[in-house]
């Protein structure tokens, strides 16, 4: 990564699509001097002269020989993603001309960008904020209408102003409180003490509402973690497989089958869900490797969002499911229970037989009963974890972040009930604007720079 200011002072490229062969590829230039260095290789308009947001067309010269015929895309500073002169050069997609293109821009006075660098300029010049700046490796990410949509809207700054409206509350009470420091001879209170334990209140609340929306995000941004438990031969595999459209599991009338966790991703309207087949939750077991199996169910279990119990409707009691429930409990999740096999019985008695509970799903997963009821009730599991913002958190460092702010705000709120001086509350309301800055990157480390940046890919 970076390691020195010299460094950022320099004139980067890099290819910005894909490696690979395409009909076009896209390299862009970056720094002071990019628009010179592209000029002395270009052969067509002069691009020293050239406007801002204007394209050209024209051949990249190795010396005398043609490299390719390109499209120059000129953007003046500061009116650029990072804030500095930038070029971008959309070139035939041969994996051949791309690299040769890049050697003779490396010949001419650039070198080869690192990871994130030109995300990186961009937030060093203030074009973006840090979480902004993360939101863009977010939105490269992104795998469904749900990530994307939570991404864009926190590279467009939602996250961002919601931050920064509570960080100005809290830094104009702290100016006074801490003026209040500067004349404690005379005993003035410049900072009303009612209207600071409001503001300190609200502002918790509103950290505490984004704190809860961190599961919802992180869900969003990796994919909701979903357990299929229940006995062997319940039919888990065939349910798998049936959620997916693929014969991904092993079906068969064996209980056991299934030694091991099966992973698959599937999505329901813009929402993935992270499937996983396991091996049964059984106790015991003469097969070592389906024990072994089993074990990795429980910690399935523990790490689940959603658990999708199911059961075979002929074979197990009422009793017998209620047991199984209260087990399921203590893993935390959202728990469906879900009868199958109802092609194998009268449908009309097996609903009356569990009529106890309301919340069971009666389906066949072989003959894809009842599935689009199934995956209703999914997305509903997700939807009722939402609040009412729009605003989702889905960095672990925000949350972090996040959580050390509402830490320190309930000190402050403890100190007044104590009626503490002055310089503890100011530091404690210090210590919530530091955490709350370290979000927007108002506090940065050259570790935390390093950490953030060096998950780019190279180009962005």
């Amino acid at each position: 990564m970076i390691t020195s200011r010299n460094q950022l002072a320099e004139t980067i490229c890099a290819l910005a699509t894909p490696a690979g062969v395409g009909a076009i590829g896209v390299l862009r230039i970056s720094g002071k001097d990019a628009i010179t260095i592209v000029n002395s290789i270009f052969v067509g308009s002069n691009l020293n002269k050239a406007d801002s947001h204007t394209l050209h067309l024209g051949k990249i010269m190795d010396g005398k020989d043609i490299v390719d015929e390109v499209l120059a895309s000129v953007f003046v500073e500061p009116r650029s993603y990072t804030g500095e002169n930038t070029i971008e050069l959309s070139c035939h997609g041969s994996p051949y001309i791309q690299q040769r293109m890049l050697e003779v821009l490396v010949k001419n006075g650039a070198r080869m960008a690192q990871p994130g660098e030109f995300t990186l300029r961009a937030f060093l010049n203030k074009k973006l904020d840090l979480s902004q700046a993360e939101a863009v490796a977010d939105l490269i990410a992104s795998n469904s209408e749900m990530s994307h949509k939570t991404a864009m809207n926190q590279m467009r700054g939602g996250f961002s102003k919601e931050i920064m409206v509570l960080k100005e509350k809290l830094v104009n009470f702290a100016s006074l409180i801490e003026l209040e420091l500067d004349f404690s001879e005379e005993d003035v209170e410049f900072a009303s003490r009612p209207e600071l334990k409001t503001l300190v209140q609200n502002i918790y609340a509103l950290i505490s509402s984004l704190v809860q929306t961190f599961k919802m995000g992180n869900a969003i941004k990796n994919g909701v973690p979903t357990v299929i438990a229940g006995k062997p031969n319940a039919g888990k595999s065939t349910l798998l497989n049936t959620l997916v459209n693929e014969e991904r599991a092993i079906v068969s009338a064996i209980a056991g089958t299934t030694r091991d966790t099966i992973e698959e991703a599937f999505v329901i309207d813009g929402i993935v869900f992270r499937l996983i087949d396991t091996a049964g939750i059984r106790e015991h077991t003469s097969d070592v490797i389906e024990s072994i199996g089993i074990e990795k169910t429980h910690e399935k279990l523990k790490q689940a969002s959603i658990v999708l119990y199911l059961f075979d409707a002929i074979e197990t009691s009422f009793e017998e499911m209620t047991k199984e429930l209260e087990f399921l409990k203590d893993s935390g999740a959202v728990v469906i229970p879900i009868a199958n096999k109802i092609d194998l019985g009268d449908p009309k008695a097996i609903q009356k037989k569990f009529e106890a509970r309301e919340d069971i799903i009666f389906i066949s997963s072989k003959e894809q009963t009842s599935i689009a009821q199934l995956k209703k009730r999914l997305k509903e599991a997700i939807e009722k974890d939402q609040v009412s913002n729009d605003v989702i958190i889905t960095n672990v460092r925000h949350y972090q972040s996040l959580m050390l702010a509402g830490e320190s705000l309930q000190s402050v709120l403890q100190s007044m009930e104590m009626q503490q001086t002055g310089e503890l509350l100011a530091f404690d309301i210090r210590k919530s604007i530091y955490h709350l800055g370290e979000i927007v990157g108002d506090i940065t480390t050259d570790d935390l720079l390093t950490n953030i940046f060096s998950k780019f890919c190279i180009g962005k």
